[in-house]
């Protein structure tokens, strides 16, 4: 949603912005967001990869997706999970090289 004037933010894209930052607030939520920058990953992947349990992940992607943070494709049985928002990982990354600084 394109919104030219910042000092008339309505109430959808207050909402919007501030799940970001609550998305991101998360240290879980951003291991997991770091981990599929560089590429898809199940459920199980993220899990071993993070040493997460498999309900830990499960509940941070299902809060990521509903912000359309990450997207799923389904191969047979499995969901293969990626980032879905390329101005959020860019914020993310950004942010990561901010504070290696």
């Amino acid at each position: 949603m394109e919104n030219d004037n910042y000092n008339d933010l309505d109430e959808e894209t207050l909402f919007v912005v501030s799940q970001t930052f609550k998305a991101l607030g998360d240290p879980t939520r951003i291991r997991i967001l770091h981990l599929l920058f560089q590429k898809e990953y199940s459920v199980n992947g993220i899990a071993e990869a993070l040493h997460l349990r498999q309900s830990t992940v499960s509940h941070q992607l299902r809060f990521l997706k509903n912000l359309r943070l990450v997207k799923y494709r389904r191969e047979g049985t499995t969901l293969y999970y990626a980032h879905d928002d390329e101005h959020v990982m860019n914020m993310l990354k950004q942010t990561i090289d901010h504070a290696c600084h």
